[in-house]
């Protein structure tokens, strides 16, 4: 009997900067970043993995085979250290395994740089001929987006991005024959069709070369600060709802913290949309056109001091993205359409010795419960070390339909969970609780720089 292989598609957003880059004097947007790909074997035995790297617009892979993982170990490759890569490569790469696998993207600024955050976006399983982008920025609120749009058909593709602002007129840009597997990037600022200060959405559509038949495409976005040093990424999306859920919201929490909800109409037509805040206050409902979007900023409506979740609510399909920032933060997230009862947590970190110095990172897990009530001791979080040996189960307390609930991995390995004496790494979670239940997971990487915890977000992954 034949192995079954599973796949894992990865837009390498921007990797490789060259050793002796000098420091940056100002901004996320002109720093180089490299990749590091954290990812976590939730299969039934050890899994053996090859990754394919191409180059952007390139159909020739060069290919590594990764050591084997056991089951459900959590691991990395910085890929600044593959010496099959040549320096200064962007591109995009596939991740092969004969067990169920995920993986998170980590773009890790040099040290020497002043931009401390670390951008985290996760792999794909699948694509579709139709991937929305809920926001996208050209020098506007001091940033500006770079969109990466991998082929991951096994034909030629020919792309067509419709640029919807909040006002105007959409712009359409048109890139043929992008080879199977590789990427093509779309930097904003350099894109001379769209208008300084442009705020709008992406619709991507991807049809096979030579002809109408749609092809399958995935795409991630950067979203880079033009002269502050903070930065986030999040995926694009072919998964829309009249319901989305959001699981972290704030409005100056701890008088520094907030947050604001991208939400674009994906329909042909009108809708309206609400977002409903978890301690009862409503925002809506505001009409959106078709293919628009429109920014819900917490503080508008909540009153300082709120930290919770919300849930979005519109009387057609949408996609949102949440956005946290300030005191350090600047996070991104991809809201969630339903929740799942095990959610895979590839990328989980905790420090106590070394979190004052900034060289190493806590990871804070926020659990929203999109279903019915949930008992105490109901909902558990496993923690896995690189080998995949359990180290910790922490049991959650109750959680109210609507509700959410944070988890740690503080007290474990001796405060040091993820972080090894011989220099390596490795820690990773699941999330379960029981048959039925939906549950939708954020993870907050932070680490600290100076007297500030930067930080960035990503989205659990759903297993089986």
């Amino acid at each position: 009997m034949k192995n079954k292989f599973f796949s894992i598609l990865l837009v390498l957003v921007l990797i490789l900067t060259g050793l002796a880059v000098k420091p940056v004097e100002a901004g996320a947007y002109s720093t180089p970043f490299t990749t590091s790909i954290t990812y976590q074997n939730v299969g039934t035995g050890p899994a053996s993995i090859s990754l394919s790297f191409f180059a952007e617009s390139s159909a020739s892979p060069v290919t590594i085979n990764l050591p084997q993982l056991a089951k459900l170990a959590g691991t990395s490759i910085y890929v600044g250290s593959v010496s099959n890569i040549a320096n200064g490569f962007k591109g995009s790469a596939v991740m092969t395994s004969d067990q169920p696998i995920v993986a998170t993207l980590v773009q890790v600024a040099a040290a020497t740089t002043p931009v401390k955050v670390r951008p985290l976006s996760n792999g794909f399983t699948s694509g579709s001929s139709y991937v929305l982008v809920p926001t996208v920025l050209k020098a506007k609120y001091d940033y500006t987006s770079v969109v990466s749009v991998q082929n991951v058909d096994s034909v030629t593709l020919n792309y067509r991005l419709v640029f919807v602002p909040t006002a105007g007129s959409s712009i359409t840009i048109t890139t043929n024959s992008i080879p199977s597997g590789s990427t093509k990037f779309y930097d904003l600022g350099k894109l001379s069709a769209l208008p300084a200060g442009f705020t709008g959405s992406l619709q991507i559509y991807a049809t096979k070369a030579g002809g109408s038949d749609p092809g399958l495409v995935v795409a991630s976005a950067m979203e880079l600060a033009n002269s502050a040093n903070t930065a986030y990424a999040f995926e694009g999306t072919n998964t829309f709802a009249n319901k989305i859920y959001m699981p972290s919201g704030m409005c100056k929490y701890k008088g520094m913290h907030d947050s604001s909800y991208a939400v674009q109409n994906t329909t042909s037509g009108n809708i309206n949309v609400t977002v409903k805040y978890s301690n009862g206050v409503n925002d809506g409902p505001y009409t959106l056109t078709a293919g628009a979007k429109r920014s819900f900023v917490a503080c508008e409506k909540n009153p300082a001091g709120f930290i919770g979740s919300a849930t979005i609510e519109a009387t057609g399909n949408i996609v949102a993205m949440g956005k946290i920032y300030g005191g350090g933060l600047s996070t991104a997230f991809i809201g969630f359409t339903k929740g799942s009862p095990k959610v895979a947590l590839p990328y989980i970190r905790w420090t106590n010795a070394h979190w004052t110095d900034g060289t190493r990172q806590r990871a804070y897990i926020a659990i929203q419960n999109v279903g019915g009530a949930l008992a105490a001791n109901t909902v558990s979080v496993k923690y896995y070390d690189k080998s995949g040996n359990l180290v910790g189960t922490k049991w959650l307390a109750a959680i109210p339909a609507g509700g959410k609930v944070n988890s740690t991995a503080e007290g474990l390995m001796g405060g040091e969970f993820g972080y090894y004496a011989d220099n390596t790494y490795g820690g990773s979670a699941i999330v379960e609780g029981p048959a039925g239940s939906q549950l939708a997971v954020v993870v907050r990487i932070q680490q600290m720089a100076g007297q500030i915890g930067v930080g960035e977000d990503y989205n659990g992954i759903a297993i089986q």
